[in-house]
């Protein structure tokens, strides 16, 4: 007797939960059926004694069989969603991360504040950021990063989603014109010694994307020396929990007027707003 949709649901959230916690287990096996084949719950529920079909149990056995290496299902998937748009994530590119979001929404609040009509998004990996204010504001929007790969993302991203961004390619705000207006980025932050220490996941991002020399600090420290030198109006960052103190106080170090830390829903230090 063929499988039936019922039935493949049950083998797939079993096969999940042998290395996935039971609740992350079921949450995911609806994501699969939803996002990877297409088919709604109340589908689900008017055909699950239905024949699944043998392309959709080979797409399940073949996900299964990539998951279990540890590969994060947005890049199963190709894409994931940022303030409910879809991007194209690749393993050139981070997976967008909800934290991210808070970046996003002080750019907007900063930026509104300052009457800024620039915004450069240094790093732009997948495009989340420099995409979301560019189709969120009227601001003239940049967008750099060191990979051609990730850039490539990120111009499909922008043209999938209608957005007017100028891509660049080159290390932080060296290929970025005059004038900046406001620098935003989410760099590189995690030390290098505690990659041990990280889920098996992350090994499938590129680690270029995730750490930075100086216990995480270099790359945000770097761009914060450049912002200023560049006259930028504000520099804000996505940093890592416990940066917070020591970013600020390089900050002030090199003449920014003021620094401020943001934390995140969990208490953890998450943005670094500089300003002049």
């Amino acid at each position: 007797m063929a499988q039936t949709y019922h039935q493949l649901r049950l083998d797939l959230a079993t096969a999940l939960a042998g290395f996935l916690d039971p609740g992350e287990a079921q949450g995911e096996c609806l994501r699969w059926f939803e996002d990877g084949l297409g088919l709604s719950r109340s589908w689900l529920a008017a055909h699950g004694q239905e024949a699944a079909p043998a392309e959709a149990r080979q797409r399940i056995g073949g996900w299964v069989r990539r998951r279990e290496q540890g590969e994060p299902w947005a890049y199963l998937l190709g894409w994931s969603l940022f303030r409910g748009r879809r991007f194209e994530v690749t393993p050139d590119t981070l997976i967008p991360r909800p934290e991210t979001e808070l970046l996003v929404e002080a750019a907007l609040d900063v930026g509104k504040r300052l009457g800024v009509e620039r915004c450069v998004d240094v790093g732009t990996g997948s495009g989340i950021i420099a995409v979301s204010l560019a189709l969120e504001t009227g601001w003239q929007i940049a967008a750099s990063d060191l990979s051609n790969g990730a850039l490539a993302v990120a111009q499909r991203n922008a043209k999938a989603l209608g957005a007017a961004v100028q891509f660049h390619e080159g290390d932080l705000l060296e290929p970025v014109p005059e004038p900046l207006g406001l620098v935003v980025a989410n760099l590189p932050y995690v030390d290098p010694a505690d990659r041990p220490t990280l889920q098996r996941e992350l090994a499938f991002e590129p680690a270029s994307a995730l750490f930075a020399p100086d216990r995480g600090l270099a790359l945000s420290a770097a761009l914060l020396a450049q912002a200023r030198a560049r006259r930028a109006a504000a520099c804000l960052l996505e940093i890592g929990a416990g940066q917070g103190g020591e970013l600020c106080r390089r900050a002030l170090g090199i003449g920014w007027a003021k620094a401020l830390i943001h934390q995140d829903f969990a208490g953890h230090d998450r943005i670094l707003i500089a300003l002049s």
